[in-house]
């Protein structure tokens, strides 16, 4: 960890500074991460640089059966959401439910049509 002090111009830096380049099959080079803490404290030291290996966000386990679950449901009822976006024969039933709901529910078009599809999902597939 280091604390850093950027010149007059520069306030802070948050996120990625650098990354690896990947090229034939392998990485060149590191993370470079700024972080800057934005939660009110008394210590001066709110702006760090984190240096971190090609390899530090590799995944080292394989993905359970609950992980493989979710991301199947979760790429379906993408791909759901997209096609009713899409099929216009929905889109004026679609926006007068979520306009009759949207003071209680859901605050986006987006929100409301992925509960539609997720249910339908879920209802499906058990």
């Amino acid at each position: 960890m280091g604390f850093v002090k950027w010149n007059s111009a520069i306030d802070y830096v948050k996120g990625a500074l650098t990354k690896p380049k990947k090229q034939d099959g392998h990485s060149h080079g590191d993370y470079l991460i700024g972080t800057h803490r934005e939660a009110p404290t008394t210590n001066p030291n709110c702006t760090r640089v984190y240096l971190k290996p090609a390899d530090a966000y590799k995944r080292t386990t394989p993905a359970t059966s609950e992980e493989t679950l979710a991301r199947t449901r979760f790429g379906a009822i993408s791909s759901a959401v997209q096609a009713r976006r899409k099929n216009l024969s929905y889109v004026a039933t679609d926006v007068a439910n979520f306009n009759a709901q949207k003071e209680t529910g859901y605050k986006t078009l987006y929100q409301y049509l992925w509960h539609l599809c997720a249910d339908a999902y879920d209802q499906s597939n058990g």
